[in-house]
């Protein structure tokens, strides 16, 4: 499913038109990202939580130059769904 799909749906089953459908969600994505670049964690109950991951300074192999590499510490998005989620999924 794609962006235009979901809004088309949420649109269909709301009877709001899609250009305010499209506006709420590229705003919650625009929240979510915004605030996971501010250091915070975003926690939708019923669907999931969005986590930052700190990823400590660690070596690497360039393989085609047998070099070793200094990959530095970094941060990365994780996203953990819920129980209830996840019990819809399997």
């Amino acid at each position: 499913m794609t962006k235009a799909d979901l809004v088309k749906k949420i649109a269909e089953r709301t009877g709001v038109e899609r250009a305010a459908v499209l506006v709420t969600v590229e705003e919650l994505m625009n929240s979510i990202k915004s605030g996971m670049a501010n250091g915070e964690n975003v926690y939708l109950r019923g669907f999931g939580t969005f986590e930052i991951k700190h990823r400590a300074a660690k070596k690497g192999r360039n393989i085609s130059k047998n070099t070793s590499v200094l990959i530095p510490a970094h941060n990365i998005p994780k996203f953990k769904p819920s129980k209830e989620f996840l019990g819809m999924v399997e």
